[in-house]
């Protein structure tokens, strides 16, 4: 391909809405061109890199055992009201109506339709087990699209469903796909640590996510170096620094003038947040929920709504509090009425707490659970932080970043007995199918890999999905000597079976270099009256600052052998 033929040109500046290094760089190289908010066009050279992003996950999927399908984006309805998943989905379901008025979604994932196939396909336990996957494009209506392509609302991924006889057979292939997963990134050059995870709207009774570690991670993982256990944040736990026990002492009402916050109230009485309970509340699918935690501690949401099982959930306003009959900065769990209550387990950690007293400037000294107090639901909603214990070998949490590369899941047989997915065991039987289900982002996986493998230049390609091997600078094209030189070895590289960008522009060596150095080619090559003097090319590889100069002759079988070693 010549540069002076290609869409999508390099710029300098980008928007200042491009808030991650993957988007800057993918918008800079011309690698995608923003339609409207979360919806971008791939133009040529990102759609080359997508497209070999996507050989990759097909060839180990297919090694893994998955036969490819495709599946349409538009999908009924009915189907997801008989998972019983339209409304965990809620407001990120993109739903329309036909001319006929009947309710149709453009698909955010497959199971439900994956599920009919199979449920009309699949017959015997000789059927079983089964895998299909698709490459195809997802919608989601995200409340936020924000990092290009890292939180988008058309996206293109890899789903692939597998399905089961037993446990056994899905524990099988759940874990011959993880490996394939790993294979994958080990491709792309990406170090991943597979953690435990929440399995949110999607279902099923476990879950793992794939997380390319890195700095420039927008999430966060916690893990144990002692055991090796990970989990992301929405799903951590840990043992936390205990409370001070102590004989349950008489409830005394003090005054905390203007005193709202926990480090305020704690500071004015001479305590430590510890001692403290913060009351925060929210509105889970429209109702009022009153939740009590320690106050050193922070409320997990993803914890929360799993625990209040809700579609929705926000923080409440001051409004609605009050509407409640309490004072907000000021509540209390004492006497509360009318109210769902919940609180974290770390209420029973500790004694003779200061909490609210449900009046202005007011706080309650020696407050304690269940004497003063009751609570609906209690569990573990609470973020966990480094330092904190290791809950199987109590050693010291810590806490690293990494992009979510990849999900996999074990949907069990929910999904099949509300769809009529049944099959014949040996004995005649009728039993549901056991399932699984495997997700890559493809286009957020392309993002990860500029997001964790780039320099102040530009991108740097892993050879295996580089949209060409090959940049050839040629310099001062002015000059024939010049002109004719770079034509023959363009044409050379080509038939030795390479893909090159030919850098045919009237431009200048900076201009050259900075935008070789920004779109991160492999392999840099340079024709200029320098090296002409010489019978050589300059080569380069993008990850190395040395260069060195080649023959012209022989050069592109050259090329070719530093690029199978490198």
């Amino acid at each position: 391909m010549r540069f002076s033929q290609l869409l999508g040109k390099t710029l300098r500046q980008v928007s200042a809405e491009a808030d991650t290094p993957s988007h800057q760089l993918m918008l800079r190289a011309g690698l995608i061109y923003q339609v409207a908010a979360g919806i971008y066009s791939y133009l040529p050279t990102g759609w080359r890199a997508l497209r070999k992003l996507e050989s990759v996950i097909r060839e180990e999927m297919d090694r893994a055992g998955g036969q490819e399908l495709m599946m349409p984006v538009l999908q009924p309805c009915e189907l997801w009201d008989q998972s019983g998943r339209r409304r965990p989905f809620g407001q990120t379901l993109f739903t329309l109506k036909d001319r006929r008025e009947r309710v149709l979604c453009l698909g955010p994932t497959h199971e439900e339709v994956v599920t009919d196939i199979v449920a009309h396909q699949v017959k015997s336990y000789r059927d079983l087990p089964l895998s299909l996957y698709q490459i195809q494009v997802k919608f989601r209506d995200e409340p936020r699209p924000r990092g290009g392509l890292l939180r988008v609302r058309e996206f293109h991924m890899k789903d692939m469903y597998s399905f089961h006889a037993d446990e056994a057979s899905l524990d099988e292939g759940y874990w011959r796909v993880a490996r394939a997963y790993e294979r994958i990134f080990s491709r792309l050059g990406l170090s991943t640590l597979m953690v435990e995870a929440d399995s949110g709207a999607i279902g099923g009774k476990a879950s793992h996510e794939f997380m390319a570690l890195g700095e420039a991670g927008e999430d966060e993982v916690v893990r144990c170096e002692q055991c090796s256990c990970a989990a992301n944040m929405e799903k951590a736990e840990s043992r936390k620094t205990p409370g001070e026990k102590g004989e349950p002492l008489p409830v005394e009402e003090v005054s905390t003038p203007g005193k709202k916050s926990i480090d305020e109230v704690a500071g004015f009485l001479g305590l430590t947040p510890r001692h403290t309970l913060k009351a925060i509340f929210y509105i889970a699918d429209g109702k009022l929920v009153f939740v009590l935690i320690r106050g050193d501690l922070e409320v997990n949401e993803i914890k929360l709504k799993n625990l209040l099982h809700c579609a929705e959930l926000r923080l409440a306003t001051d409004e609605e509090i009050r509407a409640a009959g309490l004072v907000p900065g000021f509540a209390s769990p004492a006497g509360v009425k009318g109210v769902t209550v919940v609180a974290d387990h770390s209420i029973t950690s500790g004694a003779n707490f200061v909490a609210g007293a449900n009046k202005p400037d007011t706080h309650l000294k020696n407050v304690n659970y269940p004497r003063d107090f009751q609570v609906e639901k209690i569990a573990d909603i609470s973020r966990a932080r480094a330092g904190e214990g290791c809950l199987k070998c109590g050693h010291p949490l810590t806490l690293a970043r990494g992009i979510e590369v990849g999900h996999i899941f074990k949907l069990g047989t929910f999904l099949s007995e509300k769809m009529g997915a049944s099959f014949l065991d040996k004995a005649g039987t009728s039993r549901p199918i056991i399932m699984g289900c495997y997700g890559i982002g493809v286009g957020r996986l392309l993002a990860a890999v500029i997001e964790l493998t780039h320099d102040d230049r530009g991108i740097i390609w892993p050879a295996s999905i580089a949209p060409y091997q090959v940049y050839l600078c040629a310099l001062m094209m002015e000059k024939a000597d010049v002109l004719a030189t770079a034509e023959k070895v363009y044409h050379e590289l080509q038939a030795e079976g390479l893909e090159v960008l030919f850098d045919d522009r009237q431009e200048s060596p900076g201009v050259k270099f900075n935008d070789a150095d920004l779109l991160g080619m492999p392999l840099r090559v340079t024709v200029s009256p320098r090296t002409l003097e010489k019978g050589s090319a300059e080569v380069k590889l993008r990850q190395q600052k040395e260069t060195r100069l080649l023959p012209l002759e022989g050069l592109a079988s050259q090329v070719k052998q530093i690029l199978t070693v490198a």
